[in-house]
């Protein structure tokens, strides 16, 4: 029988605190986040004495780094696992930010796409990327013994949409971990790096965006989130196509064109922009019907399984 040890309160061990930016916007049509220039990592840095709050560091340090003032910032998570950083213990305070300026310039860091990122995250053209990481999902089910193998098969059917499950978009972090644990992506102990299994980022920095990605596709369900990276104007098609990339699957025009209407978070401008045939009309958010009640946000009005 194995036992836990008991802590020693005594011991020394070097912690690490630090405070992450996970900046997302669309870039040509595409959701992405800000990266610091030259590097595979978010924008971070140390809580210093000079920061009044957790919030003005974060901010500090994302500007600092990539020339970039935020916005609408939400604290995310805070993760302080001590097997996931090899080089030291480090607590990591992380930060949600939506920007529609994605404008870059001379200190404006690095907008990566996060399909590059999670490639089996995308299912709007298809599965391929997805197909490949399950079949490396279906072999790491099969090395287990019988015990392991059926609590595999079962985690493993509910997080990639197999045996008649349906597919979560919001799950995109627990999908994350699995790979992580099965060996993978680069990032895992002994890990592999494959093109259907995304870019490396550095420390622990991708898992940090796989919570920001799995965040926000669940928050567009149910606040209207989204039109923080809208223009002030934009046309229903414009919307419509920010929240199927949000979300990474495609959603039904009718229905969803009718929630909006609904819910009344839009309101026509009166002016119209040309998309190469019947020109489309503009509408912008209303921002006081969120202050007058609680908006019940841009649902997704599919629940397509694979």
């Amino acid at each position: 029988m194995t036992t836990t040890p008991t802590p020693d309160p005594t011991a020394a061990q070097a912690v690490a605190a630090e405070v992450v930016a996970v900046v997302v916007a669309m870039v040509d049509g595409t959701p992405c986040v800000l990266e610091v220039n030259d590097a595979t990592r978010l924008p971070s840095g140390p809580l210093l004495e000079g920061h009044r709050s957790l919030q003005a560091a974060v901010r500090a340090w994302a500007e600092s780094q990539t020339g970039r003032q935020l916005g609408y910032l939400e604290q995310l998570y805070t993760f302080a696992d001590s097997d996931r950083d090899r080089a030291a213990r480090r607590i990591s305070i992380c930060y949600l930010g939506l920007t529609a300026n994605s404008g870059t310039g001379p200190r404006s860091g690095v907008w990566r796409p996060w399909y590059e990122l999670f490639p089996s995250e995308d299912l709007r053209d298809g599965t391929s990327a997805l197909d490949a990481v399950v079949g490396g999902v279906r072999t790491w089910v099969e090395d287990a013994d019988a015990t392991a193998r059926e609590r595999r098969a079962a985690r493993a059917a509910s997080l990639f949409g197999l045996d008649s499950q349906p597919w979560e978009p919001d799950l995109a972090l627990q999908r994350y971990e699995l790979l992580y644990e099965a060996g993978l992506i680069a990032e895992a102990p002994g890990g592999v790096s494959a093109p259907f299994t995304g870019v490396r980022m550095d420390a622990d920095h991708r898992r940090i965006v796989a919570t920001a990605v799995a965040r926000l596709r669940a928050k567009i369900t149910y606040r209207p989130v989204v039109f923080e990276l809208m223009p002030d104007e934009f046309t229903l098609g414009q919307l419509q196509s920010c929240v199927e990339a949000l979300a990474g699957r495609a959603v039904h025009t009718q229905n969803f064109r009718r929630l909006i209407e609904q819910q009344a978070l839009v309101e026509d401008t009166g002016a119209s922009a040309a998309t190469g045939g019947r020109p489309a009309r503009l509408y912008r958010f209303r921002r006081d019907v969120v202050q007058q009640r609680s908006a019940a946000g841009t649902k997704l009005p599919t629940t397509r399984s694979r």
